[in-house]
């Protein structure tokens, strides 16, 4: 049997990057698994590759994770399909057109889109989940967090406030939700994700020097190198382990950042 044998897990952001990693290794552990995704062609890709990769039953749901009905939607559809829901992972991030903007620069709608993307649909995300995970006694929640927000990066304040902001909500609910048998833990990564690649179209050698800045001097693998710290934080073996944040980056978060991007005068 596989770690996550009979387990039910819903991903946020499944189709692409960390999530899709994410998704296969839980699924090559036995896990069901919902891919929520506002992507319809890379969800189903990745539900199809699921089943035919590891033969687990996968489920897609079209999904925005800023809205509320739609975050409420992905944990009823696990509930009915499969009577529980034991793995939350707040994953995605869709980006914005915002660009690196100092803070005074920055539009109120990108922050307005930030806070909605990484705060309230992990929020609602989290409320509805409670109920089935305190029922079974039984919970894992796993926010995909940043390092720009510990490091506060330049140029990205929508996205480090609000990243940070999902660090404090998780360790709230860490807290109030422990005596339920529901942990709540961060893993903030360093990984070629969507996120980054939007990075690396914006801002190229700022792109390289931050990977060459890696004390392992590459970014990790989603799959081979960040998906196994959800793993652990999805099983039994991480029990005692709540309201932390694991740095998954390659040792980036120790130095912090090393470049200094140019945000006009």
């Amino acid at each position: 049997m596989g770690r996550l044998e009979e387990r039910v897990a819903v991903i946020t952001g499944g189709g692409d990057g960390i999530g899709r990693g994410i998704a296969r290794r839980f699924a090559a552990e036995g896990a069901k698994v919902l891919i929520a995704e506002i992507n319809p062609e890379t969800g189903i890709a990745v539900v199809a590759e699921l089943a035919d990769d590891f033969g687990t039953d996968c489920l897609f749901l079209l999904a925005d994770a800023t809205r509320q009905a739609d975050n409420e939607a992905m944990i009823a559809a696990a509930v009915e399909r499969w009577g529980r829901i034991d793995i939350l992972v707040n994953n995605a991030w869709g980006g914005d057109h915002a660009g690196l903007k100092r803070v005074d620069r920055m539009p109120d709608s990108a922050m307005e889109h930030a806070w909605h993307m990484n705060v309230m649909g992990p929020f609602w995300a989290m409320k509805a989940a409670f109920g089935p995970m305190r029922a079974a006694g039984y919970g894992r929640v796993v926010n995909i967090c940043s390092l720009n927000g510990v490091n506060a990066h330049m140029g990205s304040v929508h996205y480090n406030a609000t990243k940070e902001a999902l660090r404090t909500l998780t360790r709230t609910a860490a807290r109030e939700w422990a005596a339920f048998g529901i942990t709540a833990n961060v893993i903030c990564p360093g990984a070629r994700t969507a996120a980054f690649r939007m990075f690396e179209q914006m801002a190229p050698e700022m792109a390289r020097e931050s990977e060459a800045a890696n004390p392992m001097g590459h970014l990790g693998d989603p799959e081979a190198d960040i998906a196994p710290v959800a793993l652990f934080l999805a099983t039994e073996d991480s029990q005692y382990i709540t309201g932390n944040t694991l740095f998954a980056d390659g040792g980036s978060h120790i130095n912090g950042a090393v470049w200094v991007p140019d945000l006009g005068d």
